[in-house]
């Protein structure tokens, strides 16, 4: 039996997110099918996160374990040749029988993309979160600082049941400016439900002046949803890098 160690990305506008769910079509269901004609036996394939509808990845992980003999390059000439426009299959390598796209990542980086512009870009719709209100850089980059480091993100993520481990080390929280372009870039060792888009959210709330950023500290001890900001809009959201060792996810620290 093998294992192989997948990478793909995709445009998650069409889809109700990666995990198969009956109410929609889901990035797992059309991979996952793909990628059992390829291999000519039914399998499942194991994601490493599950990314809501319309949300995309521009570099997602999933393992998968096969009797087939397929080389490499054939596996990833053969299941892009099956897969619509708006997935790629990126790489493909064989790996220990127990490597786990979920189990074994260490971390994950996400990228939220704004469009900050009166007037609405028509290359980029479902592609980045059009914004129309000003910027200011220098007060949402002092407010993401206050995410970094280990916290306790129950007031930023949604329906998080009492019994879940709602700590997670953020890594690092980068806001860029390109042109009308911002990007916020958050790398850490693991994300709640939503979480991201309330992080992005709640920025944008401190951009607006609806939350003081001297509250973020306070709304984070009070573990209450209901004092955080709002959910960002999920077009802006991508996957955009998965971690497997230490040495990729502390790259870049000084």
């Amino acid at each position: 039996m093998r294992n192989l160690k997948v990478m793909m990305a995709y445009r998650g506008t069409a889809y109700h997110g990666y995990q198969i769910q009956n109410n929609g079509i889901t990035v797992q269901e059309v991979v996952q099918k793909c990628v059992s004609k390829v291999l000519n036996e039914p399998v499942t394939i194991h994601g490493c996160s599950r990314t809501d509808t319309g949300v995309h990845a521009k570099q997602f992980c999933f393992s998968v374990k096969t009797n087939s003999n397929i080389r490499e390059l054939g596996f990833v000439r053969g299941v892009n040749g099956e897969l619509p426009k708006d997935i790629s299959i990126l790489s493909c390598e064989e790996v220990p029988e127990d490597f786990h796209a979920r189990f074994s990542c260490k971390g994950k980086e996400y990228l939220y993309l704004l469009h900050c512009s009166e007037s609405k870009n028509p290359f980029a719709i479902d592609l980045a979160c059009h914004y129309r209100r000003p910027f200011h850089a220098e007060l949402v980059r002092e407010a993401s600082q206050h995410f970094v480091g280990e916290h306790d993100f129950r007031s930023f993520c949604t329906n998080c049941a009492e019994n879940v481990n709602t700590i997670r080390h953020i890594h690092s929280f980068d806001v860029e400016i390109h042109g009308e372009e911002v990007k916020m870039l958050v790398k850490g060792n693991g994300f709640l439900y939503n979480m991201v888009r309330i992080l992005v959210g709640t920025l944008l709330d401190v951009n607006e002046g609806r939350i003081p950023i001297e509250q973020l500290d306070e709304i984070m001890a009070e573990k209450n949803r209901l004092l955080a900001g709002r959910t960002a809009l999920p077009h802006g959201l991508y996957l955009n890098r998965v971690f497997y060792t230490d040495e990729e996810l502390f790259e870049g620290r000084q």
